[in-house]
């Protein structure tokens, strides 16, 4: 069965010559199960007429953020956005792009794109030359970093009697994203999930601390994905200026020894825990109730261990699923695998951090997954793309162990 079958689907038509193509994506999606409603922009009823998506879809065609036809949908862009399980803009052209990255909210389906929660996907297609601009790579590359799943145009014959990369891309391709964004988001259902991000930070005195450089980026986009794929998350989230995802639970702490205390009190009951955290070894021994005055005391610090987070979490997991962090320098693998060993880890999602542009402060990760008897290379990315690679690889594991305890 199709994964978008009894599934409410939103798909939003811009007005581009390759809106007349979004009917036949329409009517496959039908046929496949999906309940469809179609929003068109104003520009958009220039190429196809609000009729035939009626027609295709069996639902009203929507056309102005204005519309009011019965209670039900009295805030009609937040109704649609709410009940859809995907939504898909198609063709998106460079001027809804460059809207959609600045939130304009001007007409119904911007609004509708701002109050979504659901996996987005963007199919565009314009002149190459738009494509190609700057701007509109800008435009793209900022939707990509916020989460949207991006089908790409392709290379073949353009409107302009010119040949380039900008045609709306293939049924098929399209098809298929919606498929596999609707399919992760059963994934988790019921499931409880736990994640760790951030640095934390050891007091000296009032206004100095020990931490490190870590800024939670890739712990959010663990617990994103989770809650993308419908399971009830819980962040425990150190100091950071990044925002929490929505859905997910924030706990705000500074300290190793909050977070520890928060964890344990939270890790009952769940089924994956992903301690993606750079949590701080060592704190000072003693902490100063005043600001320290650098001619009042001796430079050397004193300190002691804190809680070892992980390896608690490893000694007393029961039935969880946990998955640790590591950033290492030298020795990558080795180093990691003894970790995976050492602290009971089911997964381990190892990076070398001695690689420019790799791991903290980064918009993007390359990191090694390892599992007591396998391997997997994760190639440089987006850390919202590499979030997504290691939900997948921690669903096989988590298929083949409940598959073995079946078989035994």
């Amino acid at each position: 069965m199709s994964s978008v079958a009894g599934r409410t689907l939103v798909v939003g038509v811009c007005g581009g010559i390759a809106a007349y193509k979004v009917a036949g994506i329409v009517s496959t999606l039908v046929q496949r199960g999906a309940d469809v409603h179609v929003v068109m922009t104003e520009a958009a009823q220039r190429f196809v007429a609000p009729l035939t998506f009626h027609a295709l879809s069996a639902n009203r065609v929507h056309t102005s953020l204005w519309e009011i036809r019965d209670r039900e949908d009295h805030v009609l862009h937040v109704t649609l956005a709410h009940r859809a399980a995907a939504l898909l803009i198609a063709p998106a052209t460079a001027d809804a792009i460059a809207k959609l990255v600045h939130g304009y909210a001007e007409d119904l389906l911007g609004a509708v794109a701002l109050a979504a929660r659901c996996p987005m996907i963007l199919a565009p297609a314009m002149n190459s030359s738009m494509w190609e601009h700057p701007a509109t790579r800008a435009n793209v590359a900022a939707l990509r970093a916020r989460g949207w799943q991006i089908v790409g145009p392709e290379s073949g014959f353009l409107a302009e009697r010119e040949r380039g990369v900008g045609r709306l891309a293939a049924e098929e391709r399209i098809i298929a994203a919606l498929e596999d964004a609707v399919a992760r988001t059963h994934e988790l259902e019921g499931q409880h999930v736990l994640v760790t991000a951030g640095a934390t930070r050891e007091a000296i005195d009032p206004v100095r601390f020990i931490s490190n450089a870590s800024t939670g980026a890739m712990g959010i986009e663990i617990a994103r994905e989770a809650t993308l794929r419908g399971a009830q998350v819980d962040l425990v989230l150190g100091p950071t200026h990044l925002d929490p995802p929505h859905g997910a639970r924030a706990h705000r702490v500074e300290s190793a020894r909050e977070m520890h205390e928060r964890v344990m009190a939270l890790r009952e009951g769940v089924h994956v825990i992903v301690a993606a955290a750079a949590v701080a070894d060592w704190r000072p021994a003693v902490i100063f109730v005043q600001k320290v005055k650098k001619e009042d005391v001796d430079p050397m610090l004193r300190l002691e261990r804190n809680p070892d987070i992980l390896a608690q979490l490893g000694a007393a997991k029961g039935a969880a699923f946990l998955v640790g962090f590591a950033a290492e320098t030298e020795h990558v693998e080795e180093h990691a695998r003894e970790k995976l060993a050492r602290k009971r880890l089911d997964l381990i999602c190892v990076n070398d951090v001695s690689q420019p542009g790799i791991g903290f402060a980064s918009a993007e990760n390359e990191m090694l997954l390892l599992w007591e008897h396998g391997r997997e290379p994760l190639e440089r990315a987006s850390k919202r793309e590499i979030a997504a690679r290691i939900w997948d690889r921690i669903a096989t594991l988590r298929g083949a162990e409940r598959a073995h305890e079946g078989e035994a």
